[in-house]
């Protein structure tokens, strides 16, 4: 376990119990990918590490809130991206997979103001693609 996991978790507001930082450890051993809560959990069991998909699922979201990992949703499918950095995704809608759009990103201009009494925080941008044919 990395000694800081501990300090990363406070810093993101969320107390640091062992299943979190279990958890922690699998995102930052398996590199800048994308996560499902099905996939993470299966990773975790074949790790020998018992945790509960619920705990699994909870944890990716607190993770999300704090800032850990980045929330990615197309449709009714939701990806928890470990790169934090601001890059958007491509989806293929035939496979189903996610992946982070490499160098320049794409800009959105224009954007709508917000209602009175919201601000924008971010934009996210889902490129969907299909094999041609």
């Amino acid at each position: 376990m990395h000694c800081n996991d501990e300090a990363v978790l406070r810093t993101a507001q969320i107390r640091p119990t062992r299943q979190r930082l279990t958890i922690l450890r699998l995102i930052r051993e398996g590199g800048h990918r994308h996560l499902t809560p099905d996939s993470l959990y299966q990773e975790a069991l074949s790790s020998g590490m018992r945790l509960s998909l619920a705990t699994v699922y909870n944890t990716l979201h607190e993770f999300a809130t704090g800032g850990l990992v980045k929330h990615v949703a197309v449709g009714d499918r939701s990806w928890f991206c470990t790169n934090t950095t601001d890059h958007h995704h491509f989806y293929d809608v035939q496979t189903g997979r996610v992946q982070d759009i490499p160098g320049p990103q794409p800009q959105v201009m224009e954007l709508p103001s917000a209602p009175p009494g919201m601000e924008v925080v971010g934009v996210d941008v889902i490129v969907r693609l299909r094999k041609a044919s």
